[in-house]
């Protein structure tokens, strides 16, 4: 049985044996015109040497900012204001700046979660490593620049020394993330913080750089203190496990047991949203349920319910023409190299998929296979080098003019960053509102009538037309940008990344809005994600794409009962806790 509201449980340390970390009854707040305002309350957490702690919750919980005060570098007005954070016994709160720095890097490890936004982009990557290197040691010299190559080739860049000229824009993510781990561990700490390491990295270069890094500290004998909002990580990676909520620490024990054992009611719904259980539930329940009459017996179910009775439906009565379809589409960029000479990269070559209209199709695979390419080329956002897409009947493959507007009418996109594609100096009012105002739709008192029916089917008050995109959260935002889509009526979604990057609850809410508005007003999506577990949740269709081409093609459970290619097994092998059993 777990322990509710206590410590975690360490039934493999003696009872001598002194934890590497302990921290209690941790305060963190953060000081506002209006006062101090509590982020963390009372945390108390333990972890010894060689072993992965996992901190789980959603955003807002507290989990990175307890993190971020063990080796102070709490944001902006951060502060420590009750607590001790004991490292080896030493209370981390009491270090001047120059003790802290002293165990920060040295002792203390630290990968941040944004591969792009901690790595200097002026700054080539061999001098941000060797500069770690040279801070937390006493090599200089040839020597610092053989270590940050061994540290990097460690890492898992095996052409480390031909890459330390190169930036940090000329990395992927995985390569990015693989430079963040080699700076964490230049040193061999003893304890190594990750902070949601690879929230935003496909299944199959997630496990690989998890692998790694779970190689790197069985190697050095590092502890590892693991912040993450998927529990499929924590099943996988860690053996004891905290779960925060509100600032507050509600649930912890070993990870095996609260998940198969949940106690409190938050923890409860973070286990019944796992995409990876969920998929798994609708694969029972679609086997039991074999037409639309025996759908019914899921009304008012839970979300997967939903799901279930609405795929068995939309499969039932799927029209036999495609709303969408693609022939033979191939895609060539040309790359400027030297002067007047170019490079041609084919990024899509000779797909063919198609659509039925009232589906969703999922278009998988991972960064660079061409998947998002495809979605520009439906969204005419960029033209085809060849082949044909047609919709509804029509070839749109170079509209111009009051045709291409026409078009775009019907077909909306919306993208996996809501605050990227959201602008910051319009209110969400006008933000909605923006699409009726480009294509002259209403009088100034009907677009106000359409934002407020747009704001009550996105499930937002009113009052939210007022506020900024800063203002709102990551699941709020995704909201907006789904109103928006919707605001012209279209017939088609195209859905590149939409919940990638959204906690599991917040993942749960969109993915069921998404659900309730498809079945309302008929729409077509086209899903582009990496996310296998969230395809098996909403898709009955699904295209794998890999370097630029579908090596296979199916129905939903087809596809995931029995996959022809052994790339799409890797890819489903790859989920996150997709083979550890939550709950009861």
């Amino acid at each position: 049985m777990s322990n509710t509201l206590a410590e975690p449980i360490a039934t493999s340390h003696s009872g001598a044996e002194r934890p590497l970390l302990q921290i209690r009854g941790l305060e963190v707040g953060f000081q506002t015109q209006r006062g101090l305002v509590p982020a963390v309350r009372g945390v108390d957490l333990t972890l010894y040497a060689g072993q992965t702690l996992a901190i789980v919750g959603e955003s807002g919980s507290g989990k990175s900012t307890t993190a971020q005060s063990i080796i102070d570098l709490l944001p902006g007005t951060g502060k420590v204001t009750a607590g001790e954070i004991l490292f080896e016994g030493r209370d981390l709160t009491k270090l001047n700046s120059r003790e802290i720095q002293d165990v920060r890097g040295r002792l203390i490890g630290y990968v941040p979660q944004d591969p792009m936004s901690n790595l200097n982009p002026v700054w080539n990557i061999g001098f941000q490593v060797e500069e770690a290197i040279t801070a937390n040691s006493s090599l200089r010299g040839k020597a610092a620049r053989a270590e940050t190559i061994k540290v990097l080739k460690e890492a898992g860049l095996s052409d480390a020394a031909d890459r330390l000229k190169q930036y940090p824009h000329q990395f992927s993510g995985g390569m990015r993330q693989r430079v963040l781990i080699g700076i964490g561990l230049s040193a061999k700490p003893k304890l190594l913080i990750a902070d949601e390491p690879t929230s935003a990295l496909d299944v199959t270069v997630q496990r690989q750089i998890l692998d790694h890094l779970a190689t790197l500290t069985r190697d050095y004998g590092t502890s590892v203190l693991f912040i993450t909002h998927d529990l499929g990580l924590a099943a996988e990676r860690a053996e004891q496990l905290v779960v925060m909520y509100k600032g507050k620490v509600v649930e912890s024990g070993p990870s095996t047991e609260i998940l198969a054992d949940p106690k409190h009611p938050y923890t409860q719904r973070l286990v019944a949203a796992a995409p990876s259980l969920a998929s798994r539930r609708i694969q029972s329940a679609k086997h039991t349920a074999t037409d639309a009459d025996d759908a019914e017996i899921f009304a008012g179910g839970s979300l997967d319910d939903t799901l279930v009775a609405r795929a068995v439906e939309r499969e039932a009565t799927a029209p036999a023409r495609d709303l969408i379809s693609l022939s033979n589409v191939s895609k060539v960029y040309r790359i400027r190299t030297k002067g007047f000479k170019h490079n041609e990269l084919l990024a899509v070559n000779d797909v063919s998929f198609g659509v039925k209209k009232g589906t969703t199709t999922a278009l998988v695979g991972e960064s660079g296979s061409g998947k998002s390419t495809v979605a520009k080329l439906i969204l005419q956002l960029e033209g085809i080098t060849s082949g044909s897409i047609e919709f509804d009947g029509q070839d749109v493959a170079g509209l111009r003019g009051a045709d291409l507007l026409k078009f775009r009418r019907r077909v909306q996109p919306v993208f996996q960053d809501p605050y990227g594609s959201l602008d910051p100096q319009y209110n969400v009012g006008n933000t909605i509102a923006e699409p009726l105002l480009a294509h002259k739709v209403g009088t100034p008192k009907e677009r106000q009538e359409r934002v407020r029916e747009l704001l009550d089917q996105v499930s937002l008050p009113w009052s939210t037309r007022y506020r900024y995109p800063s203002e709102l959260s990551g699941g709020q935002r995704q909201r907006i940008a789904i109103a928006r889509a919707l605001a012209l009526k279209p017939d088609v979604l195209v859905l590149d990344e939409a919940v990638s990057a959204l906690d599991v609850l917040v993942q749960g809410q969109v993915l069921n809005l998404l659900t309730e508005l498809q079945t309302e007003l008929d729409l077509t999506y086209l899903f582009i994600t990496h996310d296998l577990a969230v395809v098996r949740l909403v898709a009955d269709n699904v295209c794998v794409m890999r370097k630029g081409e579908i090596i296979e093609s199916a129905t939903t459970d087809e596809v995931f009962e029995n996959p022809k290619e052994q790339y799409t097994r890797d890819l489903l092998a790859a989920i996150p806790g997709a083979h550890f059993e939550f709950g009861r």
